[in-house]
């Protein structure tokens, strides 16, 4: 499990994220990210990086299924957490396809998208809050 303070939760987060956040695609994943800004007068340090994970009925109908590729999605970030740039929201939209994958699949293509969005390895850039 991802700790509370990396979890995206709030509608209006995932509604900011969609609406003005940068957008990569993979075979079996789709990465939604905003770089949050902080107001200068709340000045605590960097804030830490959300995610939050979107699987619909259309990947499958079993919820067993698409809870399994949840627990891979977010086993993937826990690993990557240390690499990930600070202040980023980011939301994963896991297509159907992605039922066919192993674990190893998703972090290769979890990776692959957080570096294209410059949000892994300390890159930065992306659309601000």
């Amino acid at each position: 499990m991802l700790p509370q303070v990396n979890r995206l939760r709030a509608p209006k987060d995932f509604k900011a994220v969609y609406t003005r956040g940068l957008h990569r695609k993979t075979a079996h994943l789709t990465l939604r990210a905003l770089k949050r800004l902080v107001p200068p007068e709340i000045d605590a340090g960097d804030p830490p990086s959300r995610f939050g994970i979107s699987i619909s009925q259309k990947v499958s109908k079993r919820a067993v299924r698409r809870n399994l590729l949840k627990r891979q999605i977010r086993a993937g970030l826990r690993e990557l957490l240390p690499k990930i740039s600070p202040g980023w929201d980011v939301v994963i939209v896991v297509k159907p396809t992605a039922i066919e994958c192993n674990y190893a699949e998703i972090l290769r293509e979890l990776e692959k998208l957080l570096v294209q969005a410059e949000v892994l390895h300390g890159h930065s850039g992306g659309e601000l809050l």
